[in-house]
């Protein structure tokens, strides 16, 4: 049993700059540690089974002295009551299990579903918070031993700064334990579950969470912008007038290729596999799309239209930067708000067609069902509207 080493102060811990670890005492095992680039955290040395691991409680000074003490406690009382209702099962599971560790069962979780995703930057969001959020708390602690105030390590210090996030952390750990479940790997209530769980410890997240919109055009400076944006030269100026043009997302346009474009049917078809909802959505162009294609030069052998460096799709800061160079305090993204304000306010185009334009999904699954068409020809009416009203012409 690791010894309670002398307790030290609030003054003391923040005073600690050396790398390494360092016991702080009032817990058997809690040591601060601090890397060789001067980050620190909590880390708790326990037992589980016949094996010694290290459990993260958070980062300091995020998760004060006070408050790591608070959840080493409660960390090996859950590893104390867990041991002591079922020694069998427990002894049992240890020996099968002993190194299924949350890391290992979160990379195995990623594999089973990596096909399930659209790209590989939806992966690479699951990793990264994974990675800066659960892994140093959780990663090396065996699946079958977390419990609630392991999931709250990860969550308390963000859960009111970075709710998005942390909402987001939450379901992906949710996700990981119930996959380890499903493989045997532990036993029990899924501790990240909300409903019923959760709630009751952490604030309703629409609660501590300020919604913020992308930042947008106003209506009536579109016009303006685009006569601005113009006379800007490049793929990426470009890239982002057609992206005005279409009311698409950002990495829609940027991964369009030629191959994707019937000039002489006037339509873009983006892929599924390219698409949020992941179905094809055709896209109606109008005479001022046509004519930014046609003056587009085509470059070495990439299929691409907007191609960046070496024949590679432009950065998903390339067409922000475009904006920033002109002054303009919003974002590329922010024109599909622009773009829907105005067809809601300006024109008398049905909402279901504003809608089906903006590529967004059906919430009715019975509507979703039996709708078959995707009103292209009255679509490129609102379209060419919105392209006439992007060069000064009245709605």
């Amino acid at each position: 049993m690791p010894k309670i080493a002398r307790q030290l102060s609030d003054r003391a811990v923040a005073a600690i700059k050396t790398s390494g670890r360092h016991p702080v005492g009032g817990v058997a095992g809690l040591h601060l540690r601090v890397s060789n680039t001067g980050h620190r955290g909590w880390i708790l040395r326990i037992t589980v089974g016949d094996k010694r691991r290290d459990l993260g409680l958070g980062p300091y000074p995020e998760v004060t002295l006070a408050e790591a003490r608070e959840k080493a406690r409660q960390a090996k009382t859950s590893l104390r009551v867990g041991e002591t209702l079922t020694p069998a099962r427990a002894t049992r599971q240890a020996a099968t299990v002993a190194n299924k560790t949350f890391k290992e069962c979160a990379e195995a979780f990623l594999k089973s579903k990596s096909h399930e995703w659209k790209n590989v930057k939806h992966r690479q969001q699951w990793e990264n918070t994974l990675s800066q959020y659960v892994f140093p708390t959780l990663g090396i602690l065996p699946v079958a031993a977390i419990d609630t105030p392991h999931v709250m390590a990860c969550l308390e210090h963000i859960w009111t700064t970075k709710t998005e996030t942390a909402t987001r952390v939450r379901q992906r750990i949710e996700a990981v334990l119930a996959y380890a479940t499903a493989c045997k790997y532990r036993t029990g209530d899924n501790p990240a579950r909300w409903r019923g769980h959760l709630e009751a410890l952490l604030a309703k997240p629409s609660k501590v969470a300020k919604v913020e919109h992308f930042r947008a055009v106003p209506i009536d400076d579109v016009p303006a912008f685009m006569i601005n944006l113009r006379q800007r030269e490049g793929f990426s100026a470009r890239a982002l007038e057609f992206l005005v043009l279409t009311a698409v997302r950002s990495g829609e346009v940027r991964g369009a290729a030629w191959d994707e474009i019937d000039m002489r049917a006037r339509v873009w078809t983006v892929p599924a596999s390219r698409m949020k909802a992941g179905r094809e959505h055709r896209v109606p162009l109008s005479d001022a799309a046509i004519a930014l294609l046609k003056a587009v030069p085509r470059v070495g052998d990439t299929n691409l239209v907007f191609p960046g460096v070496k024949g590679q799709p432009l950065s998903d800061m390339s067409l922000t930067a475009v904006m920033r160079r002109m002054g303009v305090d919003a974002v590329p993204h922010g024109f599909r708000s622009t773009f829907r304000d105005w067809a809601g306010d300006r024109t008398h185009f049905p909402r279901d067609l504003i809608e089906q334009a903006l590529a967004h999904a059906i919430p009715n699954q019975v509507e979703a069902a039996y709708r078959r068409s995707d009103a292209l020809e009255k679509r490129r009416e609102l379209m060419q509207t919105w392209a006439n009203f992007l060069a000064g012409n009245a709605a």
